[in-house]
């Protein structure tokens, strides 16, 4: 834990003694971060703390829920925030002991910390009392050890049994004087849009509950960035998280960073961060339009076509700005690597045709999609996700903007350039599959808005003050036991960053928060009562990566 002497605060926002006073005898210490003040509670006492502070205090975002083992203790931190003003946040330390790791389950205040308390138990080892379902989520079952413990064996061979971990291409069965099935809907299913596993039980065609099972593309990332050098060696990874709208990983990291070291970017460097990430939010969300059409109507000649023609077109500028296509690896800390191409003029003009270009292929989109009769039926009234639903299991992103939910970091928490540019927040009230498409295309004519106004900004700006990247030192190394939380607001939603420093050139602790990761977990919330085809429409409404949900 970090302490006010240890870490040069900056926080802003949540009144901590304020807090501390709602909070009385339930507050055993103070462990402020650079971005909130924290404090530290019994493990026994997790529900009655996180209930105070969401009906009182009104902290109803449970963002994000860091764990990790000290030398003499393991330690959950719930990253809280409120979806009405993200700028309010609070930390709230759970210490157990290295002999007994066993915290309350804070389920019952945030349905979203059932995934997340099985993701801790299933990395770092931390058993959650009263938890519903207290497995591990990422690794199979019979795995021995947790790969973020102290003393685990990366070199101990680990045997997976089929009698263990249940084949899940087992054939359907029904129990005896049953009438329900049991039907497997993956592990690579064509609509899963990757590895995904879907234990799903049916009465004839009518879902009765369905269990994502995820974990089949589980790549370290976490421990890899723990194994990176702040400089240099982390900033390839994020671009891998998500891979479909990845440029805006890239930020998630250098936000977090650049709090924690105080490091300064250049308003030019803003701008052009802030070009490149709107780019690749419509390149983002063209993927899912395409694919969503395939999914819901197998609509490949058309659609599918059309949103890989438009999605080509922002690859190319993507490819002129950074030399990349996918992973783009445009970001350096305290900037960027390099400017616009030259001559610049001819790379403003390629970007204004594609933005001038824009309203018409929308059109086309609205004519084919959003007004088909076959597409209506489907994806209207179907998925519906409530508002109050969304909150309590962390979804954000266009998933929850469909459902009214107004939160959007570029706006309520602001970073990079947004602040100073004439854009507007999409929501849509129905809730359901088709509000979700709705957003998403209304949003790419506001990233077509910001596109438009950077490039205005970049022509005109003065040449002799065109800096990219600020000073930044050869070596960083973060004071001991300093600690942040910051997120951006990527294509898909939240995407969360919690690094913990040691004093040396790599973090101790490194956590990601996967906007993709929550808005999963809500599906059944939103299959539940409806037919298997609603069920591959919602999946397909959520625009998932496996890369990012897994990690």
């Amino acid at each position: 834990m970090s302490s006010q002497e240890e870490v040069p605060t900056r926080v802003e926002g949540a009144d901590g003694d304020a807090l501390a006073e709602q909070l009385g005898d339930h507050v055993i210490g103070r462990d402020d971060h650079s971005n909130t003040r924290g404090f530290v509670i019994r493990p026994d006492e997790v529900q009655d703390v996180l209930t105070i502070l969401r009906d009182e205090a009104g902290f109803d975002h449970l963002s994000c829920l860091t764990a990790q083992q000290y030398d003499d203790r393991y330690e959950s931190i719930y990253h809280l925030k409120k979806f009405d003003d993200p700028r309010q946040e609070v930390s709230v330390v759970v210490p157990t002991s290295t002999e007994n790791p066993v915290s309350q389950t804070a389920e019952p205040v945030y349905r979203t910390a059932e995934w997340h308390e099985r993701e801790a138990y299933d990395l770092v080892g931390i058993e959650y009392e009263g938890h519903p379902d207290m497995r591990r989520i990422l690794l199979p079952e019979t795995w021995q050890g947790h790969p973020l413990s102290l003393d685990y064996d990366q070199d101990r061979p680990q045997i997976v049994t089929l009698e263990e971990h249940q084949n899940p291409l087992q054939e359907d069965h029904v129990t005896e004087n049953a009438d329900t099935i049991l039907l497997n809907i993956g592990p690579h299913h064509p609509a899963t849009h990757g590895v995904l596993h879907l234990a799903t039980v049916l009465d004839g065609e009518q879902v009765l509950d369905v269990r994502p099972d995820v974990g089949y593309l589980h790549r370290c990332e976490e421990q890899m960035a723990q194994s990176g050098k702040y400089r240099h060696e982390i900033m390839p990874y994020p671009d891998r998280w998500d891979y479909t709208a990845n440029m805006t990983n890239e930020w998630a990291y250098a936000r977090a960073i650049e709090d924690l070291a105080d490091i300064n970017v250049p308003d030019y460097a803003k701008v052009l961060r802030t070009l490149g990430v709107e780019l690749s939010r419509m390149a983002g969300h063209f993927l899912a339009l395409g694919t969503f059409a395939l999914d819901v109507y197998g609509d490949f000649t058309a659609i599918f076509q059309y949103a890989f023609r438009d999605r080509e077109k922002a690859q190319n500028i993507l490819e002129d700005l950074t030399g990349q296509r996918m992973m783009f690896n445009y970001f350096r800390l305290g900037g960027v690597i390099w400017d616009v191409p030259v001559p610049r003029q001819e790379f403003f003009d390629k970007t204004r045709d594609f933005v001038d270009e824009l309203p018409r292929a929308l059109e086309e989109y609205h004519n084919l999609l959003t007004n088909n009769e076959i597409f209506q039926l489907r994806c209207v009234d179907t998925g519906v996700l409530e508002p109050d639903v969304a909150k309590q299991y962390g979804v954000t992103g266009p998933v929850a903007r469909g459902s009214g939910v107004d939160y959007d970091l570029r706006r309520d928490d602001p970073y990079g350039y947004y602040d100073q540019l004439d854009w507007e927040v999409v929501t849509e009230d129905g809730g359901d599959n088709y509000s979700r498409v709705l957003v998403r295309l209304r949003e790419v004519e506001q990233s077509a808005r910001i596109v438009e106004q950077c490039v205005e900004l970049l022509e005109e700006w003065p040449e002799d003050d065109r800096q990219l990247q600020s000073n930044v030192p050869r070596t960083l190394k973060p004071p001991m036991d300093a600690e942040t939380y910051r997120a951006v607001e990527a294509a898909k939603g939240e995407l969360g960053v919690y690094i913990r420093s040691d004093n040396t050139p790599k973090p101790a602790r490194f956590k990601i928060r996967s906007p993709c990761f929550h808005n999963l977990s809500a599906l059944p919330e939103m299959s539940e009562g409806e037919l298997v085809p609603d069920l591959i429409a919602s999946l397909g409404s959520l625009d998932i990566v496996l890369g990012s949900v897994d990690r």
